[in-house]
């Protein structure tokens, strides 16, 4: 029986140098600390700016649109909107005799987004200077392709 390599050394070999999900986690938590990094300074996380932007799109969204549009649990949306709610950045409604949640950007939640979002552009241009503004494009169009492609919904 041949031993086992040690899961270090194997981490880096053709095991995981063929693992998708592996290359693509690994790439999105060094893009997110790039981007945490930035709007940290505004005092939100990637999260919470991509929230308020989508809220800032369209007014007036249920739980189940923001999670869809987020392509996450609504758990995980639902903590990462608590203190968003709690800073008075976004509201809440209850309708269909409180079945029904709709989630708004306020005025303050408008500002926040505006001042976050001058971080996201740095964090935006750091990435392109350092990935190169056309691969940076087409990775993106790549993403979304891959994301819609994949999704459950299609």
């Amino acid at each position: 029986m041949v031993p086992l390599a040690p899961y270090s050394v194997l981490m880096h070999t053709r095991i995981l140098q063929n693992d998708d999900c592996f290359a693509v986690r690994q790439a999105a938590r060094q893009v997110s600390q790039l981007y945490e990094r930035h709007l940290s300074a505004a005092g939100v996380t990637p999260t919470q700016f991509s929230i308020l932007t989508a809220l800032g799109l369209q007014r007036g969204q249920t739980m189940q649109c923001l999670s869809t549009t987020m392509v996450m649990e609504r758990t995980t949306v639902i903590r990462a909107l608590k203190p968003l709610l709690k800073c008075g950045y976004v509201s809440s409604a209850a309708e269909d005799h409180g079945r029904r949640l709709l989630l708004s950007l306020t005025e303050k939640g408008r500002a926040k987004q505006e001042e976050a979002a001058q971080y996201w552009q740095a964090a935006q241009m750091e990435f392109e200077e350092r990935f190169g503004a056309p691969a940076a494009v087409r990775l993106r169009e790549e993403l979304f392709r891959i994301g819609t492609e994949l999704s459950p919904h299609e």
